[in-house]
């Protein structure tokens, strides 16, 4: 079955920083992409961050440019995404999904329609 499971929330202060992982498992994880998305209450899932595992060819939502970075390990099956200089608007519940390597070659904001599976996901509290 294939799975995803993130991990690596917490609450911090406003310019801390957090690194989350995803691992996945039940695939060829080189052979797809890996997208972080997040949902604050009353708020729509929005796209964060995907990386392309063969290439590295990442994509990152303007808001997060400079302070977010993506990486993966494919022997461990892993995509992090370290988070620095957090800001109370990126109070969220982070989640890791899966899309075909496609998309994420595009570093383009591919939405949630074009991912098929998802984490649990993960909750992020910056305090200010």
């Amino acid at each position: 079955d294939v799975q995803l499971q993130a991990s690596g929330g917490g609450v911090v202060q406003a310019g801390g920083s957090l690194r989350l992982s995803c691992v996945g498992s039940g695939f060829t994880f080189a052979d797809y992409g890996i997208g972080w998305f997040r949902q604050a209450p009353g708020k729509e899932r929005e796209v964060v961050s995907s990386i392309s595992v063969s290439d590295a060819r990442t994509y990152y939502t303007e808001s997060v440019k400079g302070r977010f970075t993506i990486s993966s390990d494919s022997a461990k099956n892993t995509v992090y995404l370290q988070m620095n200089n957090l800001k109370p608007e990126d109070t969220a519940k982070y989640y890791c999904a899966r899309t075909e390597a496609a998309w994420a070659r595009l570093q383009a904001g591919v939405t949630a329609a074009y991912y098929d599976y998802w984490g649990q996901g993960t909750q992020v509290t910056v305090s200010s």
